[in-house]
């Protein structure tokens, strides 16, 4: 895990007055200055994508063929790149910084990529309060883990996959 992009992501939540769950990852980057923009990409690899411009307010891209909870990953993932990383220059017709997020970017292989999901899941599950909401669990979701998993995975808005990483990356789960 990267203690930069923790900071960041509690920074940024802080910065921006959020503080319950599910976090409004949408309104989180309308107040960051982005525009969003869904659509489905013709490549079903790529989840999303930061476009930068100068002069002009970042748009995140995201594929709207991909569950919702996986355009909210996305969403915040983009936004740890723009909080981050001043990502790659193209020029199309002009120039702009581009980061992308796909199949291999899910991976987590490079530096950028794993500070980009770390931000991710510390905007959408922070530590403060998925440690709180594990002590408000019923006592029939604490003696089981898949089912405290799923519990707060649909508490947060988040897949069951995302949230099962998270609490392992915590250490409160194996």
């Amino acid at each position: 895990m990267s203690k930069r992009a923790t900071k960041a992501a509690e920074a940024f939540l802080e910065a921006h007055g959020i503080g319950k769950i599910p976090v409004d990852v949408e309104r989180l980057a309308r107040k960051a200055g982005a525009l969003l923009r869904r659509q489905e990409f013709e490549d079903g690899d790529v989840s999303g994508i930061l476009l930068r411009e100068d002069g002009r307010p970042p748009i995140i891209g995201v594929n709207a063929s991909q569950a919702g909870v996986r355009q909210r990953f996305t969403i915040a993932h983009e936004l740890g790149h723009l909080a981050l990383h001043p990502g790659r220059l193209v020029i199309l017709d002009r120039p702009m910084r581009v980061n992308a997020r796909d199949s291999i970017s899910a991976t987590a292989t490079s530096r950028e990529e794993i500070e980009a999901n770390t931000f991710a899941a510390d905007i959408l599950m922070p530590e403060r309060l998925v440690r709180a909401h594990l002590q408000t669990l019923p006592e029939r979701f604490r003696r089981d883990s898949d089912a405290s998993t799923e519990w707060l995975a649909n508490e947060f808005n988040v897949s069951i996959a995302a949230m099962g990483f998270r609490l392992m990356n915590l250490g409160v789960t194996t």
